[in-house]
């Protein structure tokens, strides 16, 4: 008897393993991407009048993760290449920094654990800005923050409004190893909800960041907070046409009068506007999608250093900090998409920046073209 149950051991305990195996991989999922793109900045102004050189760039990004799907939860992660202090960015330039063939910088982009009971979804880590938003001017989408956000959808029975949610959370920018308080961090809290089917989309939005340095990377003369509000909105101009229009308003609601280390010219510069036009969506093969956008950005309306850096070449490389420095200035966008195949596409941006106030004696400008090849596998 006791021989036939090991034998029967021998035969179900493969069966078992080769089973666990194939439940694990069944709850793995993976995704990877590869972008190159070419670049061209000319007519760029400096701060002092002259001219910065033309340049022409090629550069490419490659990412690669995994997520883990529970009953209830997930776990995901997925690194990139990029310049580790440099997180609006994770493209790299052909031949710069890396001469002589070396090795590339490589970096976790996400590390997460949510959880989901019905309509109540949280996570905790490193993660995807949470937030609802139409464009990266406030918030670039390289920038992951790292903190816990909590989130609940409510579902109507309305005619009126399709559902709302209420997201919030708490992220942390850089910890002073120290009480909470004394972290530089910021705090998000949203309602957004649709109307009519989804055709109009509100956002309503407070951002409370603290703590916050006047130059990224260690290199700050002083610290100031923001309290910003956000109203963004998008609609479906036409209900069976791809055409959308979308608005953004910011403003800071801090009072900066009574601080010392703001010039004058720039503590009443706290809001900003953004306008954009937007048809078709790059979804399926030989889609192609058209946007312009205006944006007209005070120096205080948002964290110039988690913002996009993709208008212009404005950034703190002066004062010790590859970041970018893209708020006070107004400008425009043009873009121009297509979908070669399932999974790579074509998107050429143009871009025209000028400066609101000047830093010092000039205002500085710039314009942009480049053309991105995105590949998903």
């Amino acid at each position: 008897m006791k021989k036939l149950l090991y034998i029967l051991a021998l035969l179900i305990f493969p069966v078992n393993i080769n089973a666990q195996i194939d439940s694990l991989i069944s709850r793995l999922s993976f995704e990877a991407d590869f972008r190159f793109r070419i670049e061209q900045d000319w007519d760029s102004k400096k701060s002092d009048g002259s001219f910065r050189e033309d340049r022409t760039r090629l550069r490419y990004r490659l990412r690669a993760g995994a997520t883990y799907k529970g009953k209830w939860y997930e776990v995901g992660f997925r690194i990139r290449t990029g310049n580790p202090i440099k997180q609006q960015d994770p493209q790299l330039t052909l031949g710069d920094g890396n001469k002589e063939f070396s090795t590339l910088p490589i970096g976790i982009e996400k590390a997460y654990f949510q959880g989901k009971w019905k309509t109540f979804i949280f996570w905790l880590g490193k993660n995807n800005f949470p937030f609802e938003k139409n464009n990266e001017l406030f918030w670039s989408d390289n920038v992951y923050p790292e903190g816990v956000t909590i989130e609940n959808n409510f579902n109507t029975n309305s005619n009126i409004i399709d559902n709302i949610n209420l997201k919030g959370g708490h992220y942390i920018i850089a910890t002073s190893n120290k009480s909470f308080d004394k972290d530089s961090y910021f705090q998000g809290f949203q309602i957004s909800t649709s109307f009519f089917d989804k055709r109009i989309s509100l956002f309503p939005s407070f951002y409370y960041f603290k703590n916050i340095p006047d130059i990224p990377d260690g290199n700050d003369n002083f610290y100031i907070n923001y309290s910003i509000l956000h109203i963004g909105t998008k609609f479906k101009i036409l209900k069976d046409i791809p055409l959308y229009s979308e608005f953004d308003y910011y403003k800071n609601l801090q009072d900066y009068t009574g601080n010392d280390s703001i010039p004058n010219n720039l503590k009443n510069q706290k809001s900003g506007l953004v306008f954009g036009l937007k048809y078709g969506k790059l979804k399926n093969k030989k889609d192609w999608m058209f946007s312009t956008s205006y944006t007209k950005l005070q120096k205080f309306s948002a964290v110039d250093f988690l913002a996009q850096n993709d208008w212009a070449r404005w950034d703190y490389s002066s004062s010790g900090s590859p970041d970018g420095r893209l708020t006070n200035f107004n400008g425009i966008e043009l873009v121009a998409g297509y979908k070669i195949s399932g999974k790579i596409s074509l998107k050429m941006k143009y871009y025209f920046v000028e400066q609101l106030i000047p830093l010092t004696s000039n205002k500085e400008n710039g314009s942009r073209i480049r053309l991105d090849l995105d590949v998903k596998f």
